[in-house]
């Protein structure tokens, strides 16, 4: 039986949603721009499966402008020349707060430095790290409906 952990208890849902809010606000504030932040919250989705968050970010990314081919090879990034230093490096940290246990994956970003991105944008992406790793695991457990039917309701913050 699924419990929609959202619906169970609305005002840490409402909590997670001013979480989630300050933290786009905070990466908006430091220079970041819109489309890298849904990259961001696109590539923590990608590794933690959640599929509601994946259709949902796509949908974000493609209506701000977003390209099919960047979106396409998203999960290889380090392969390929479609991203910017600064892009690669907030994807680099994203996937050390998302697999933040993997202390065998070598990739953490705490021991490396991205000259790319001011310390005020580093901190912004921890933080949409953050903030999306933890919608991620509400929409998994909470098994969101993920079919053609049902349209995604995006966050306010997502608006």
């Amino acid at each position: 039986m699924a419990i929609f952990l959202d619906k169970a208890f609305p005002e840490a849902y409402e909590a997670l949603l001013g979480v989630s809010k300050q933290a786009e606000l905070a990466a908006l504030d430091s220079g970041l721009h819109p489309l890298l932040i849904e990259l961001v919250k696109l590539r923590a989705s990608q590794l933690n499966g959640c599929a509601y968050c994946l259709r949902l970010h796509t949908r974000v990314a493609l209506e701000r402008g977003e390209t099919t081919d960047r979106l396409a090879i998203l999960s290889a990034w380090r392969d390929t020349d479609y991203f910017t230093e600064a892009e690669c490096a907030a994807l680099a940290i994203t996937e050390e707060i998302t697999l933040i246990a993997d202390v065998t994956s070598g990739r953490r970003a705490a021991d490396i430095e991205h000259p790319e991105l001011t310390d005020a944008q580093t901190a912004a992406v921890r933080w949409l790290g953050i903030s999306i790793n933890a919608f991620n695991r509400l929409s998994i457990t909470s098994h969101h409906p993920v079919d053609p039917d049902t349209e995604p309701k995006p966050a306010p913050t997502e608006a």
